[in-house]
């Protein structure tokens, strides 16, 4: 018997402005009715990015307040999720929201370079980002955009500073990061099963890679994860504005299973 498909809707990313794809949600109001067409679709979780008012990432704790609120209030049972990304934000800004106890919110566990820049996260960064997760209540995320982040995702867990079992996303084609091969998925599918027994995970692609990866998580055990977070192009599905709505409703119809309202 196969298990449910969680889906995580990533509304908005780090990147992608309106030029890019006019449906991308910038502002709470917007970000709040984009998350509540997801849920409706067959989201669970959702994760959250906040822009400023020129659309560049912020880590305003105000503007997370805002989304946590609107999405509790129109999305009953649906899962917060915060970034602590570095994209455009000052590192130390980027856990500022935590004391907000959303309930979920993204922990990378390592550095790794990217298209243009390095994604910078220390040792003692990262821990002090689980350490605060952990008082807070919240459940990380784990994000494993290059290999070695996954083992110290485990050595985490071993110092107690991320609870067992952990949930882990892999990040895959991102330029200069990990590629999204299916030799490299297969690759961290084994070495998650041996290195963190009874984590849960899922596999995120980038860009054009977003549908394959989806299936590949589908048809393997993993869970499922989409949205316009990691789209930068015109995405316009069902005849909507909002595509996040269309690309959870297109990921839903082909997941093996998926939790229903009374399951979330």
């Amino acid at each position: 018997m196969t298990s449910p498909v969680i889906t995580t809707v990533a509304i908005t990313g780090a990147l992608p402005r309106k030029k890019d794809n006019p449906a991308v949600p910038v502002t709470p109001a917007e970000q709040i009715e984009s998350t509540h067409e997801a849920f409706e679709a067959g989201a669970s979780i959702v994760h959250i990015h906040v822009r400023k008012s020129d659309e560049s990432p912020s880590s305003d704790p105000e503007l997370y307040g805002q989304v946590q609120e609107g999405v509790r209030k129109h999305c009953p049972g649906m899962i917060v999720q915060f970034s602590t990304g570095g994209r455009g934000r000052e590192q130390a800004a980027r856990g500022a929201m935590l004391n907000l106890k959303p309930d979920m919110a993204s922990l990378a566990t390592g550095s790794v370079n990217f298209p243009t820049t390095i994604y910078e996260n220390p040792p003692d960064f990262v821990e002090g980002l689980a350490k605060t997760m952990l008082e807070n209540g919240i459940k990380p995320e784990v994000e494993v955009f290059d290999l070695a982040m996954l083992y110290n995702a485990a050595n985490l867990v071993k110092r107690g500073l991320l609870k067992n079992p952990p949930h882990v996303q892999f990040v895959m084609g991102i330029l200069n990061a990990m590629p999204a091969r299916r030799t490299i998925f297969d690759f961290l599918r084994s070495e998650i099963a041996d290195v963190l027994p009874g984590a849960t995970w899922v596999a995120a692609g980038t860009g054009r890679h977003q549908w394959e990866i989806n299936q590949w998580c589908l048809e393997t055990g993993g869970h499922c994860r989409t949205g316009l977070g990691r789209l930068m192009r015109r995405f316009d599905l069902l005849g909507g504005r909002d595509g996040n709505r269309g690309i959870v409703f297109l990921a839903r119809q082909r997941a093996r299973d998926w939790y229903g309202d009374d399951d979330r």
